[in-house]
């Protein structure tokens, strides 16, 4: 059966991937996105071109912190069958430099697309949150029930302020909320501010790479298809629930280096720099909730989707290569 589906953030790297995952299921969705210039915005112009030729896929350009739009939205004839709120400001170094952008966006932007659930009878509330609560304290793999009282960063700081309002409405007017905590999301036309698409781009370019620190940090690399996987899974579940997405299977940054050298055939320019402070030294999904709960497990291998990442790249070069990757 065919259902109605509110998705934010839709020309982003996940929500896009959401979108194609609920409009292949046969479901109607109605994307909205700021197309804002947080990271260039002709990959988003290029994402939502792919979307648009879905006959069931419908565009408007909102941005959630604005909820007298967001009100209209709501107002329509047919009700919402879930919303999937992706909209969000990332990025950890970012949100050191601009953390009230952060607040606005994924704190305030998410109460007033609660609210409006809760005024509407919109009774399903999907939540991308971030490994990055995890914090740097917490023994690896990360379990849902682990401290993130402690965030290194406002961006981690503004996804908890957000997990904890979804919760507040969950108790007090019973909407079914999931919030999914995503592990460094990676893939074809992928954020260009992150390593994947950075570290591809300039190897293949003969530009040189910035890594902090000695490269040795390790990241739980998740297959963007696979995070889409697991968010319309997270559609059938009722009351109130955090879990992890991630592959389980964390990498070195510098054998990620490697393996990109060799898909592209050459060598990287390393530049290093010291550890920046709003980074964690690691993060390792414990996937036993998205397994259990959602009988989902992550499919693509992390060799696998670099290279679909690399052979993305090769494919839009004559454009790609001149998108902005933003501050470092």
């Amino acid at each position: 059966m065919s259902d109605h589906y509110l998705v934010t953030g839709c020309a982003g790297f996940i929500a896009s991937g959401v979108c194609r995952c609920l409009l292949e299921a046969g479901h109607e969705v109605l994307g909205i996105d700021s197309l804002n210039d947080a990271y260039d915005p002709r990959l988003k112009h290029w994402r939502l071109n792919q979307l648009s030729v879905h006959a069931n896929f419908m565009f408007a350009q909102i941005d959630i912190t604005d909820r007298a739009a967001l009100a209209g939205v709501f107002a329509g004839d047919r009700p919402f069958g879930g919303v999937m709120n992706l909209a969000a400001r990332a990025g950890v170094r970012q949100s050191v430099t601009n953390p009230w952008v952060y607040q606005s966006t994924n704190v305030e932007g998410t109460l007033n697309l609660l609210d409006l659930c809760q005024r509407h009878g919109t009774r399903r509330f999907i939540l991308a949150s971030t490994s990055s609560l995890y914090g740097g304290h917490n023994a690896v793999p990360f379990r849902e029930d682990a401290d993130v009282t402690r965030p290194l960063s406002p961006y981690a700081a503004s996804k908890l302020g957000a997990e904890a309002l979804a919760y507040t409405y969950h108790h007090l007017f019973g909407l079914h909320v999931t919030a999914l905590r995503f592990f460094t999301v990676y893939g074809p036309a992928g954020r260009p501010d992150m390593s994947v698409f950075r570290f591809v781009r300039n190897i293949s370019e003969g530009d040189p790479i910035v890594v902090f620190g000695d490269g040795s940090q390790e990241r739980d690399f998740t297959y963007v298809d696979d995070i889409a996987r697991g968010v319309c899974a997270a559609l059938k579940l009722e009351g109130y629930h955090t879990i992890n997405l991630g592959s389980d299977r964390p990498a070195k940054l510098r054998a990620m280096i490697d393996m990109i050298s060799g898909m592209v055939g050459r060598e990287p320019k390393i530049e290093y720099r010291p550890a920046h402070p709003a980074d964690v030294p690691a993060t390792w999904a414990d996937i036993t909730r998205a397994r259990t709960e959602l009988d989902w497990s992550p499919k693509v291998s992390f060799e696998a989707g670099l290279q679909a990442a690399v052979d993305w790249y090769q494919a839009e070069r004559s454009w790609a290569k001149e998108l902005s990757l933003g501050d470092v």
